[in-house]
């Protein structure tokens, strides 16, 4: 998701509410990963009070805190779900964790790999990141998924022009780009489907065209959250 879902579209949680279905359990485990905030008490907390509406068994996984058995956890979840906040801190976590091994084995065991955001950039070789004050910069990811991938396409007026700015440069790979209420659905490395929360948004694919950068938009398909019945 290059934003949106629960933590920025709390009033509508179309994207989240896809990202259970690719599961294609009736009430998926939902293993929440705010690595990227430090575990933000606040960010956790709305996490829950979203997905406590939602068909699904949510928790967290903390890393700032006593830590379980790591592998035990992620493997034992139907979806993992990373938030957004700073990619490079969040990965530099992981690694001294050893995460990286652990996720990679979990998505090969099938279970479903999503997030906003950071949380979006982290499967990707390179991406686009504000992890820095003053400029978005460059950095190296997971590599689950080849190429880059910028977010916020929409919602931050300096993306695109800086994501073109580092193409043109050849300082980053050619890859995705993902307006803000937009998921893209990867089934391997390849793209399922690319879904929306609200009309008029989409994702591309950035690359380098006889020394211009070339966008193509993909192809959306508009949902609407669906109704659920009020908290008691």
């Amino acid at each position: 998701m290059g934003g949106g879902g629960f933590s920025m579209e709390p009033e509508n949680l179309t994207l989240d509410e896809y990202v259970l279905e690719a599961a294609r359990v009736e009430r998926p485990a939902v293993g929440f990963l705010a690595t990227a905030s430090g575990d933000a008490e606040g960010y956790i907390g709305r996490f829950y009070e979203s997905f406590s509406t939602l068909p699904c068994r949510p928790s967290h996984l903390p890393l700032f805190g006593r830590a379980p058995d790591l592998r035990a956890y992620l493997l034992a979840q139907d979806v993992i779900y990373v938030g957004g906040g700073n990619t490079k801190s969040l990965l530099g976590v992981w690694r001294e964790w050893g995460l990286p091994e652990l996720l990679r084995e979990a998505w090969e065991a099938g279970v479903v790999l999503a997030g906003v955001s950071a949380g979006a950039v982290c499967w990707f070789e390179q991406g686009l990141s504000d992890s820095y004050d003053g400029d978005l910069r460059v950095i190296q990811c997971l590599g689950f998924l080849a190429g880059s991938c910028c977010p916020h396409y929409s919602g931050d007026p300096e993306r695109r022009p800086k994501y073109h700015r580092r193409l043109s440069a050849g300082e980053i790979a050619p890859g995705i780009a993902i307006d803000d209420s937009v998921a893209v659905h990867f089934m391997g490395d390849r793209i399922h489907r690319v879904v929306a929360s609200r009309p008029g948004v989409t994702a591309y694919r950035a690359g380098m065209e006889n020394g211009v950068v070339r966008e193509e938009p993909l192809p959306v398909e508009f949902r609407r959250a669906l109704k659920r019945p009020a908290a008691l």
